[in-house]
């Protein structure tokens, strides 16, 4: 009982009390074991050994199958708490053995322990999901307190509460002499409203005054940095650190309720961490060679065990990579740059897949493109492409270096095909959704879910515009994308069992990566098309969503835990390979988990299934 929930959650004196209570009995196969309208059940059964088929009875369609359970599964607990009825049939799919735990039992658990209550109230995977994490990161980490902190403590309670400030008119020398006189590395200065305009820190002295020989009688203002960015106090360091490495920033200005009220600084975050996602993103911008970023890039799969033994969730660990991962890629861009001189066009690099979804662990393969302006003339474009082909060759040897291996498919800038002016990609985007091939569509879910790197971003949200305008009741080509949809399905069987791999390497191991994360984000992906959606990662279209799709008011939650879930358990397993000095792959074998980790995938499972029940239903007249 110990390892089935949520059994789980009793101390040992509770589970032995519970165990008095228990009996077992065997059903051979086709067994009635409880009776729609029948007399209500008097036990809770949990199966040991077999499974079952749960069904109801209807008017208009005979008998439907809600369910099959298996090893560890419960039933007879809605007919048990009702207390009048039996609400479906419930027969032995298969010889089956059942302990059975009596109502006077069940009934003083549920008057004594508040988590067993929960369990039988809400969902399992939303309740449990957080338990199970907790249980993923017990098993493998040691955590304590202080490796806790940049998740669990507020801005606020670290910021410097004693900001200066002075006025933006004053002049270059006063302000660092404020500077100097009060120990500070930053100035916040003040409009004649008295309102924050800007900041001055060491960093602008030295690169913007003393390097270029400014007359440091000038306004403070010609050289502050502006717009200041901001986060809330309550905001979790976690956060601040992602906007530092963003705005590459080293002073993040404090506000509770709409006021000043600290300055945080890259020395307070690295004061809580050694190992800090800003040390690495420092070590990325001061850099001015790719061999040098060959050496800082080795430090990122570190991140990832620090952020593990943090306790941090899946997309909270993608979310830090990704922005660690932008930094090396633009740098490589501005060495390119300073190598083959600034590009004749503007031009943005975007990211496509799992990158361009923020969704990145350890290193994945290279997939990016680049959108260029129109052409002026024949000549204009000549010359565009002889720069860009040299160019994009340049960024993709050296993102290789840097650990980035090469797309298989070739989806890369390097490649002359995805880098093209705006006018051909949509072009591109017209013509896959107007003429869904099979090529189209794949092309459609890698390039759809673009998002901008480096360069001129109002390329990209120009391209954005013409995709949404274009998928407007679009039903063939989100027909297609339906299909895609639901022809993954993910890893578990008739009685809820998991489906393993049949032979070959991987034989008797789960694919993660193909069977868990892929339905999610393919159906999500589907669902964000048909509201156009703008955002591009997983977690962030099921947000934007709410409100707006009726399966994701739904489930959008239950998806959201799911995703986390198998994310963190490809993460974890990726880590463990890594650490050993082997290659990451995405096959975990079921055996290695835990009875929790189990259960709790078997439900994640089984909602994916659901929600492609429905698209199939949605779309039964355009599934083939």
């Amino acid at each position: 009982l110990g390892k089935v929930p949520p059994f789980q959650l009793l101390d040992a004196p509770q589970l032995t009390a519970v165990a008095h209570s228990v009996s077992m009995e065997f059903y051979p196969k086709g067994t009635l074991i409880l009776k729609q309208g029948g007399k209500p059940s008097d036990f809770l059964y949990i199966i040991k050994k077999g499974g079952v088929r749960v069904s109801r009875a209807t008017a208009d369609e005979g008998e439907v199958t809600i369910d099959y359970r298996s090893e560890s599964d419960l039933f007879g607990y809605l007919s048990l708490f009702g207390g009048d009825k039996s609400r479906a049939n419930v027969v032995a799919a298969e010889d089956t053995i059942c302990y059975r735990i009596d109502r006077a039992a069940v009934r003083k658990l549920l008057d004594t322990h508040d988590g067993v209550r929960d369990f039988f109230l809400k969902s399992f995977l939303k309740i449990y999901i957080d338990k199970t994490f907790k249980e993923m990161h017990d098993k493998s980490m040691s955590t304590s307190a202080a490796d806790r902190i940049m998740f669990t403590t507020a801005i606020g309670e670290i910021a410097s509460k004693d900001v200066i400030t002075a006025p933006d008119s004053i002049s270059i020398r006063d302000a660092a002499a404020i500077m100097c006189q009060n120990k500070i590395s930053a100035l916040v200065l003040n409009d004649a409203n008295g309102l924050p305009s800007g900041i001055v820190t060491d960093r602008d002295l030295r690169g913007k005054v003393v390097a270029r020989g400014r007359d440091v009688n000038e306004p403070v203002r010609y050289v502050m940095s502006a717009p200041l960015i901001r986060s809330d106090a309550r905001d979790l360091c976690f956060e601040a650190v992602l906007k530092m490495i963003r705005y590459n920033i080293h002073h993040l200005l404090v506000i509770k309720d709409g006021a000043m009220c600290g300055m945080l600084t890259n020395h307070d975050l690295m004061l809580l961490q050694g190992n800090s996602p800003l040390s690495i993103a420092r070590d990325i911008e001061e850099q001015q060679s790719v061999e040098g970023l060959v050496g800082v890039s080795r430090q990122v799969n570190g991140i990832v065990g620090m952020l593990l033994k943090e306790g941090a969730r899946a997309g909270s660990i993608a979310r830090v990579i990704t922005e660690i991962n932008d930094r090396l890629v633009r740098k490589v861009l501005e060495i390119a740059e300073r190598k083959y001189g600034q590009p004749p066009l503007r031009y943005c690099w975007i990211a496509l897949g799992s990158e361009g979804r923020k969704e990145q662990t350890f290193r994945t393969d290279q997939d990016n493109a680049i959108i260029h302006a129109d052409p002026a003339s024949p000549h204009e474009a000549d010359s565009v492409v002889r720069y860009f082909s040299g160019f994009a060759s340049f960024v993709r040897d050296s993102l290789v270096q840097c650990g980035f291996p090469l797309c298989p498919a070739d989806f890369m800038a390097s490649n002359p095909k995805w880098c093209k002016p705006l006018k051909s990609w949509k072009k591109f985007f017209s013509q896959w959704i107007s003429e869904p091939t099979a090529d189209a569509v794949l092309n459609s879910v890698t390039f759809f879910d673009f998002r901008v790197v480096h360069g001129e971003r109002v390329l990209a949200e120009e391209l954005r515009d013409t995709l949404c305008s274009q998928l407007k009741d679009r039903k063939v080509f989100l027909g297609y994308i339906a299909n895609m949809a639901i022809k993954n399905r993910p890893p578990i069987g008739f009685l809820k069992t998991f489906v393993v791999e049949k032979s070959g390497e991987h034989k008797d191991m789960l694919n993660m990566k193909i069977k868990g994360l892929a339905p999610i984000v393919d159906l999500v992906r589907l669902f964000a098309l048909e509201k156009q959606v703008r955002e591009t990662s997983t977690l962030d279209r099921i947000r934007a969503l709410k409100g707006k799709h009726s399966l994701v008011d739904e489930f959008g939650d239950e998806l959201a835990q799911a995703f986390e879930f198998i994310m963190l358990l490809r993460i974890q397993h990726q880590f463990d390979q890594v650490t050993k000095g082997n290659v990451p792959d995405n096959f975990i074998n079921p055996d290695a988990l835990t009875n929790l980790e189990k259960k709790t995938a078997k439900e994640a499972f089984h909602l994916i299934s659901r929600v492609q029940d429905l698209v199939i239903e949605r779309y039964k007249h355009m599934i083939w």
